[in-house]
């Protein structure tokens, strides 16, 4: 009896959306766009996100990059304007006094991107920028080895002088075909045997730049280049689970102790915060991503209004109809199911085809994409099962509040009020 009972309520509901199918449609409409256009902004929300983050490739993004600069404050008898350079005691002090570091690696740097002619083979000679490196910088900065090996701890301890290269370097120096792992190169008039081809993992960023490098041991290059124990610059990785950004003021303060800084000269040591970077930009795409839900729900909201406004007209016009039940025995808790049904199905069907040519359109969206290339800070739009989920569960209580104020107007109905409207 209760499937039959609920067969018929169904029939209702249908007959009831069907009677004026125009108006329907454009009640529909409403919940319809609102969704769509709060898919829609999330996906692209996410879409800017990914393009943005892919700036940061696999960059351990929990590090900060370290250098030297000109003093600001006189301090124990050093003027002004006093150059220093970090040392190589300063990495031992830096492992020694923060365990919470997880790389260290100090650099050195020779040359630069479009700098003079440093590097030969041959007859061929270019431009390169050459790092001073630890083997753990690739574990910090993403680099795709794609012939031979990168830099290794016995390259360092026994001082070999051997060279990574980057594309560019390959392009420049060698023939077409030509593999370089094994040949010698010379940069600064001192040989160095190719030992690996890297290639930077992420595309953003200045990809002919990146691939102009080449990576010597550190130890090596302070020797082949009378560098000593200078260090030019270092990047320091923390742990996953201490915030560089926190721990960053403890490391200026002992490097400004450790070189007779002043402890208020902020000038004296530059730094780069990868991780404040990091945070500012997932910041802003928290705020992004609750404008998109805040812009969408009140879209929504307008279609909403839209549904509750029909379904108030459709009480009215079942007037008699909703006293003849009444009349028969239907209770006010019948008659308001019969409503809040009806209003949960309108919103329900529009919004899961709103749902529909969203992902359709994101979906277009990916393919033009993948067929034009990649697009500068914009990869991959594209929502979550979690965000549908909250989709879903919006346009329920949506359709819940759509129909609660006409379910109450049919509710407070007499029978024998109801049954005299003509």
């Amino acid at each position: 009896m209760s499937s039959i009972w609920n067969k018929e309520r169904w029939n209702e509901i249908l007959e009831a959306l069907n009677a004026n199918r125009f108006r329907t449609l454009l009640t529909a409409f409403g919940v319809f766009w609102g969704i769509f256009i709060l898919v829609i902004l999330l996906a692209l929300t996410n879409g800017l996100k990914n393009g943005v983050q892919a700036d940061f490739g696999d960059f351990a993004t929990n590090t900060i990059f370290m250098w030297t600069q000109r003093t600001s404050i006189p301090y124990q008898g050093f003027s002004k304007n006093r150059g220093f350079n970090f040392k190589q005691a300063d990495v031992a002090t830096l492992k020694s006094n923060f365990p919470e570091l997880k790389y260290i690696s100090p650099r050195n740097q020779l040359g630069g991107y479009n700098g003079s002619n440093n590097v030969t083979r041959n007859n061929k000679t270019g431009a390169f920028t050459i790092y001073g490196d630890y083997p753990d910088y690739i574990k910090q900065e993403p680099w795709n080895v794609t012939k031979g090996r990168f830099l290794s701890h016995s390259d360092i301890k026994e001082e070999r002088k051997v060279a990574v290269i980057g594309a560019d370097v390959v392009n420049s120096l060698y023939d077409f075909s030509e593999d370089p792992i094994g040949t010698y190169i010379k940069v600064n008039g001192i040989n160095f045997m190719v030992i690996g081809v890297v290639k930077k993992a992420s595309s953003q960023g200045n990809d002919q730049e990146d691939a102009s490098t080449i990576f010597i041991p550190f130890t090596t290059f302070g020797k082949a280049f009378n560098f000593g124990d200078i260090v030019g610059w270092m990047a320091l990785t923390a742990i996953d689970e201490v915030p560089i950004t926190e721990l960053k003021p403890k490391i200026m303060k002992e490097m400004r102790a450790a070189h007779k800084v002043h402890p208020d000269d902020e000038r004296a040591i530059g730094h780069f915060d990868l991780a404040e970077q990091f945070s500012k930009v997932t910041g802003l795409f928290s705020i992004l991503t609750f404008v998109g839900y805040f812009v969408g729900a009140l879209v929504l909201m307008s279609g909403v209004i839209g549904i509750s406004n029909i379904m108030l007209i459709v009480v009215k016009e079942r007037t008699k109809e909703i006293g003849i039940r009444r009349a028969l025995g239907a209770t006010p808790r019948e008659i308001r199911g019969q409503v809040l049904q009806e209003s949960l199905v309108l919103t329900i069907i529009s919004g899961m085809v709103g749902i529909s040519f969203a992902a359709g359109v994101i979906w277009l969206l990916n393919t033009l994409l993948d067929s034009i290339g990649e697009v500068e800070n914009f990869a991959n739009p594209s929502v979550s099962v979690g965000v549908l989920f909250v989709a879903m569960t919006i346009l329920v209580v949506s359709g819940l509040l759509a129909g609660l104020i006409p379910a109450n107007r049919a509710t407070q109905m007499k029978p024998v009020d109801a049954l005299r409207t003509d």
